[in-house]
């Protein structure tokens, strides 16, 4: 990271690609706790255009069963989109969401990286 730049990095992603936050941004993680870092760190590996399970995201954690906890800790992400909670899904249905616009919200970004990422794959 060249001096002068973000703060720090937040990997994401299959690729290694990794996202630059700024000191603000990294003060906003600061607030959560260890285990909804973990989440969030986690959800942001997720690549776009894929979706992952609440029980996905709580067992790659080491945390199996928390699906639930999974959830209540993407409602707090301070940095959505920038980390992508809105690829987090349930088992039986789509889950929650509470950023802007809810659930119908959700649908449209999922529904727009899958387009994104599939006409990528076409070129």
């Amino acid at each position: 990271m060249a001096e002068g730049s973000a703060a720090g990095l937040l990997e994401a992603g299959d690729s290694g690609e990794k996202l630059e936050l700024s000191k603000a941004q990294l003060k906003k993680l600061g607030t959560l706790t260890e285990f909804e870092r973990k989440v969030l760190y986690e959800c942001a590996k997720i690549p776009e255009g894929e979706t992952r399970a609440y029980s996905e995201i709580a067992n790659a954690i080491g945390k199996p069963g928390a699906a639930r906890a999974v959830g209540n800790a993407l409602a707090k992400n301070p940095l959505a989109p920038l980390i992508p909670c809105h690829r987090v899904i349930g088992t039986r249905g789509m889950g929650g969401y509470s950023g802007k616009g809810g659930v119908r919200a959700k649908r449209r970004m999922l529904a727009l990286e899958r387009r994104k990422t599939h006409s990528l794959k076409r070129s």
